[in-house]
């Protein structure tokens, strides 16, 4: 049996994690991934970031950059394969809604094969402009 959601330890505490614990398998797809090194700095130096953990181990995290007045913009969700379609990923972006929900504005962008799960979430489509460099990480 798939342990559930409410198995899911949540928070913004990232201040004991090390990057052997973020070395499970995130990025999937990326033509660049970022070392667990650099991935624990991006949790680090976030507004805002929380994980998602599963008996002590990292399962999925979200980030969020923000001027802490007016606007953020969520540039990361990631939860681990084999831990998705548990609501690990929805409860993430709720959580962190919650977090900023006293901000003007929450951006985001993301690719269109994963736009339908932000529209069941209640975020709005907008266009977008980006430019990418997957060798700086």
């Amino acid at each position: 049996m798939t342990p559930a959601a409410q198995d899911i330890t949540y928070t913004f505490d990232v201040s004991e994690l090390v990057p052997a614990d973020l070395a499970g398998g995130f990025f999937v797809g990326w033509p660049s991934p970022p070392a667990p090194e650099k991935h624990l700095q991006v949790l680090r130096g976030s507004y805002r970031a929380l994980v998602a953990l599963e008996a002590g181990r990292v399962v999925g995290f979200i980030t969020a950059i923000s001027d802490g007045v007016a606007t953020a913009f969520i540039p990361w969700l990631e939860v681990l394969p084999e831990t998705q379609g548990r609501g690990i990923g929805s409860e993430l972006v709720r959580r962190m809604q919650d977090e900023l929900a006293h901000l003007y504005s929450i951006d985001l962008v993301c690719d269109d094969d994963v736009a339908p799960f932000y529209d069941q979430l209640g975020w709005h489509r907008a266009q977008a402009m980006i430019q990418r460099n997957p060798g700086s990480l």
